[in-house]
């Protein structure tokens, strides 16, 4: 496998030096993708805050900006992005308004019914099984609420296409297919957005 390939195929797990590196990376490179998506949550309230596959964690951050008096649970399967998101987010971790910690969203290990918002950014491509991980999604969801998810591909770019053939385990996924694996979840109203220029979509579901 050849250095680049090393390098980017470390978006899916993070790990050791390389990992480090491109969890460190992430936090500014995805932060236009992100706070547009973070800026569709219009009227959305929230007490209880899951970010899933929390990378660095700067989107964490963002979040418990966006909603100061709510609390955020972070999680990721990459132990490497944990330690950076901890980092990253060590000042509201110590004010009690934020947890960092392991987890695998095809197996979450946490309270049913107990977020109001959950989010995703540029994580759903590696999951293993869409209609499986947005079931245990909605799980942890209180009944109305919101889940957000924000995606540099459609599933039809070009880019995102040459990624999937380089990145082991990764997919993209058009906006029809998320909003049907959404459905079939369990998620009532699916409201997807592209970008006006750009391959990204946003889309908003509400349990």
């Amino acid at each position: 496998m050849g250095l680049f390939k090393k390098i980017v195929n470390q978006t899916r797990r993070p790990e050791g030096f390389l990992g480090k590196m491109m969890v460190n990376s992430m936090n500014s490179g995805h932060a236009k993708v992100a706070d547009w998506g973070i800026s569709h949550l219009i009227g959305i309230a929230a007490n209880e805050i899951l970010e899933l596959g929390c990378g660095g964690g700067r989107n964490a951050g963002e979040l418990l900006k966006k909603y100061p008096s709510a609390k955020m649970t972070a999680i990721d399967y990459s132990q490497v992005s944990v330690d950076t998101a901890t980092d990253y987010n060590k000042a509201m971790i110590e004010k009690g308004r934020c947890v960092v910690q392991q987890g695998d969203v095809s197996a979450l290990d946490l309270p049913q019914g107990k977020f109001d918002l959950a989010t995703a950014f540029e994580t759903i491509y590696f999951w293993p099984g869409l209609e499986k991980c947005f079931a245990q999604v909605a799980k942890v969801l209180k009944t109305g609420g919101t889940f957000l998810i924000v995606v540099e591909s459609d599933g039809t770019d070009k880019i995102g296409r040459k990624y999937e053939k380089i990145i082991d385990g990764m997919r993209c996924y058009t906006a029809q297919e998320i909003e049907s694996a959404l459905k079939t979840a369990g998620f009532s109203t699916v409201v997807t957005d592209h970008h006006w220029s750009k391959p990204w979509l946003t889309v908003v579901a509400k349990k």
